[in-house]
């Protein structure tokens, strides 16, 4: 009784708390330096796989993907350890970690679509890091592919995260897969106009402009002949990297040899606003 009744005082429970101590702070211990040692491991091991994919020249894409997803796997299972070296019985944690896994799982369905889509672009490889692509209604370059959303930058240097799932669903536009692009280049022209004059115009303007490609050959042609207005289609080829300064410089010489040549540009007319 006496033994009891000291437990229960203020020097009881500070003598019980120190037994407690002591007999578990060789685990605690143990495992704190396990966690330690862990972390760095993880650390170490990650940025050798990737010395050693970059060495053996794997995709860009598909090394960072795989090791974010070699980064969670080793966290993972140091953390079992972790808990497991505090005495902690693993088989029930695994229980109540598989269970909460699966509510988590059904409330986190976009991420689980978003994780699959990830892997379909990485197994498939609709795009790659470096590709310019316009998809979801954004258009970009392909700075990272994570494993829940893909990161595109624009034109205006705004980052934009694209969530995979939708993006691997979704209609893609590669511009970066064919080595070339064309431009589809619209003009409006009087019906004065000599269209073999303004057809010969256009043609020096695409020979005479460097980052014009020759191969394949450029092209001009009538697209449509509308009520006011002669549409004259011009169709240079460039580089990827050149598309839009060639689309800028081949509309603004245009212009300004159509003035010297006085061909007359039509103004764009909307069918309601005729009388």
């Amino acid at each position: 009784m006496e033994a009891e009744k000291d437990f229960f005082t203020a020097e009881g429970y500070i003598k019980g708390f120190m037994k407690v101590l002591v007999d578990y702070s060789p685990k605690l211990i143990s495992a704190l330096i396990i966690l330690f040692i862990g972390i760095y491991a993880i650390r170490f091991i990650n940025n050798l796989v990737k010395r050693i994919m970059i060495k053996r020249d794997l995709d860009p894409t598909l090394s960072k993907f795989l090791a974010d997803i070699l980064i969670w796997v080793l966290r993972v299972l140091l953390f079992v350890t972790f808990i497991s070296k505090l005495g902690i019985e693993t088989s029930s944690f695994v229980a109540i970690l598989g269970a909460a896994g699966l509510a988590i799982g059904m409330s986190l369905q976009g991420s689980l679509s978003n994780f699959a889509g990830g892997m379909l672009i990485i197994l498939f490889k609709p795009f790659r890091v470096g590709d310019t692509i316009e998809a979801q209604g954004v258009n970009g370059t392909v700075k990272e592919i994570q494993i829940f959303v893909t990161k595109l930058l624009t034109a205006n240097n705004q980052i934009i995260f694209v969530p995979n799932g939708v993006l691997s669903n979704g209609v893609i536009t590669n511009f970066s897969l064919e080595g070339n692009r064309r431009a589809d280049l619209v003009f409006t022209l009087s019906y004065d106009t000599n269209i073999k004059e303004a057809k010969d115009i256009v043609m020096k303007v695409l020979q005479s402009h460097p980052k014009v490609l020759q191969t394949p050959v450029p092209s001009v042609s009538v697209k449509d002949l509308t009520d006011n207005a002669i549409h004259l289609a011009i169709r240079p080829w460039s580089k990827n990297e050149d598309f839009g300064a060639v689309s800028s410089d081949v509309l603004e010489q245009c212009k300004t040899t159509f003035d010297e040549a006085g061909i007359i540009i039509q103004p764009f007319t909307r069918e309601g606003s005729k009388k």
